[in-house]
């Protein structure tokens, strides 16, 4: 018989110490498997890469775009060739013969080498075919812009797509997943699939013809550049109070007295020429004539519907509540002035006859109370009671809508009051902002008459669509919260600026992404960039901006895991900008190219 041996004191330590130390062992054990876990959940499959960057992007980024890994390349053959579908539009006709010369005439090589498998004697990209479900889908607002892209190794490609104007962007896809190799030869990815569409419906570039004069053949590089970044709104600021430049037949002499010059005009054939152009790459043009303010111009052909025209704009410069205008060139319409209605009816009239679009753009920002105060007409008014509120309520019921262009919920004009206790009335700028944002309203549809005199078009007024400004933008980069923020957001900055701003932080006041902060609770459709013509000129676009805020547009400024992207946005948008000057694009650089071959050596922090 066996005696118990007695535990001694240090043996009964160690084995509670033991008996402690196995639960956490396996608290470890189970951690780091845990860990092991997570990681492979996390990182790509074998079978199919999805990486923020790839060797080779597409701009604006896909909604999804995956390439198989090994990530290779194929050879695009001398005969290859894009092939529609039967019963083709003639823009889906256009848009395969043209991308089919671009693939071919394109010299692009990236800047970093592309890192990806050749096969040498491989099969050779033949042909891209394309599949359209609704050919007769017009373009519109709402229009559908989904399509997907399937690139295999087998030397077959195609594209699928709801209408004729996402094919388009389909194609302009493919385009950028092509670029030449070492000897000069015709590359393709290969294994590549994109599933597509935007985030908004409204992609917008603004230019301003008005202040600058822009030849048409800029107007159509500038259109061009657009649909190369799937923007799809040409937002033609046309008139303001600096010039008139568009002839209009029943209005000849506010294009002879009110246009720079007469080489610096637009005919009707230009606007044809304009709107067909845009037509075939999927862009709408949505025309803007500025009123009842910025309508200087309009005084050389009618000075009696013209207040304060002529006048110098500050008249007090310690004083900005002097001011007749919010910029130099005072003038606007005087709401008391029976011609001013018969000019407007034509006007409209004209322009809705011209532009198929739907939306017409009344402008209505900026009406300025010292200008209707020095006006004799006014006065007089004012002095048996009339308010300026009132004045502009004569305006906004007898403008657009005394033509069959209905305005928006509240109003073209929308401006507010203040006229208690004798405070001087605010006339316009609901934001209280000097320059304010000149946003746009969706308007109920209108019916046309079956005299078919005035086409179907909506009101495009106030609040709803914010577009950037240069200073602002700028504003917006010095600002970034605050010093060590910026320091720590480390590179992008002007990606970061314009992505933020597109996806709905205002710098006034903050709008959340998706959700409507105008009237009557709508719903954002999208945004639009100033292109040019404030402060630019022809050839000096900032087209490398208009990309980024494209690019917000499309597929947002956040990855699938919801943090921003505008880190590696910056590599990427260069790329985007070098392949956009081989295209005959004159994109301003946003950082040297040295950058880009040295990663992370640009950034402001490590």
């Amino acid at each position: 018989m066996r005696t118990p041996i007695k535990a001694s004191p240090n043996h009964t330590v160690q084995r509670h110490r033991a008996a402690r130390a196995k639960p956490q062992m396996a608290a470890k054990k189970g951690l780091l498997a845990a860990v092991l876990l997570l990681s492979l959940l996390s990182s790509p499959l074998p079978s199919r890469a999805q990486a923020s960057v790839f060797p080779v992007n597409v701009w604006p980024k896909p909604t999804s775009m995956s390439w198989a890994e090994p990530l290779a390349a194929m050879p695009v053959s001398a005969s290859f060739r894009i092939v529609g579908t039967s019963g083709d539009s003639p823009y889906l006709v256009s848009a395969t013969q043209r991308y089919t010369a671009l693939l071919f005439a394109e010299r692009y090589r990236p800047i970093v080498r592309p890192a990806v498998n050749v096969t040498a004697g491989g099969p050779a990209l033949q042909s891209l075919t394309v599949s359209v479900s609704d050919l007769s889908a017009p373009l519109q607002d709402g229009v559908d812009e989904s399509y997907e892209l399937e690139i295999l190794p087998t030397g077959v490609a195609t594209i699928t797509a709801a209408t004729v104007w996402a094919a388009m962007h389909g194609l302009e896809t493919f385009s950028q997943l092509a670029w030449r190799g070492r000897q000069g030869e015709l590359l393709v990815a290969t294994s590549v699939r994109v599933e597509d569409k935007p985030l908004y419906q409204h992609r917008g570039l603004m230019l301003d013809t008005g202040r600058t004069y822009f030849p048409v053949v800029d107007i159509l590089r500038t259109i061009d550049t657009m649909a190369a970044n799937k923007m799809n709104v040409f937002h033609w600021h046309i008139t303001d109070s600096q010039s008139f430049p568009i002839e209009l037949p029943s209005e000849p002499m506010l294009a002879e007295m009110g246009a720079y010059g007469e080489d610096m005009r637009y005919t009707v054939k230009d606007v044809k020429r304009i709107v067909e152009f845009a037509m075939s790459r999927g862009v709408r043009v949505v025309p803007e004539i500025d009123a009842p303010g910025h309508t200087a111009s309009w005084a050389g052909a009618y000075p009696e519907a013209v207040s304060c025209a002529g006048k110098f704009w500050l008249p007090d410069a310690s004083d900005w509540g002097t001011r007749l205008a919010a910029e130099p060139g005072s003038g606007q319409l005087n709401p008391l002035e029976p011609k001013t209605y018969e000019v407007v009816a034509n006007i409209i009239d004209d322009i809705t006859s011209m532009f198929p679009e739907g939306f017409y753009h009344a402008g209505a920002d900026e009406v300025t109370p010292g200008c209707w105060e020095t006006d004799p007409s006014i006065q007089a008014d004012m002095e048996k009671g009339g308010t300026l509120s009132q004045l502009l309520e004569r305006y906004r019921a007898r403008g657009a809508p005394a033509r069959g262009v209905q305005e928006p919920h509240g109003g073209v004009l929308g401006g507010r009051a203040a006229g208690r206790g004798g405070e001087r009335e605010r006339v316009g700028d609901p934001a209280g902002d000097d320059h304010p944002a000149d946003v746009e309203q969706r308007g109920q549809q209108h019916e046309a008459d079956r005299a078919g005199r005035v086409p179907r078009h909506r009101l495009l007024g106030l609040l709803l669509l914010p577009r950037l400004r240069p200073r602002r933008l700028r504003r917006e980069q010095q600002r970034v919260r605050r010093p060590e923020e910026r320091l720590q957001d480390g590179r992008g900055l002007l990606v970061r600026a314009v992505q933020d701003v597109a996806a709905g932080v205002r710098l006034r006041r903050r709008v959340r992404a998706h959700r409507g902060g105008g009237q009557a609770g709508h719903r954002r459709r999208g945004g639009a960039v100033d292109g040019a013509g404030r402060r630019d000129g022809p050839g000096r676009q900032d087209l490398a901006r208009a990309s980024a805020m494209a690019e917000a547009l499309w597929s947002g400024n956040r990855d699938a895991s919801g943090r921003k992207r505008y880190a590696e946005a910056t590599d990427r948008l260069t790329d985007w900008r070098h392949r956009m000057v081989g295209r005959g694009i004159r994109a301003e650089p946003i950082q040297p190219l040295w950058c880009r071959t040295r990663p992370g050596m640009c950034d402001l922090v490590r």
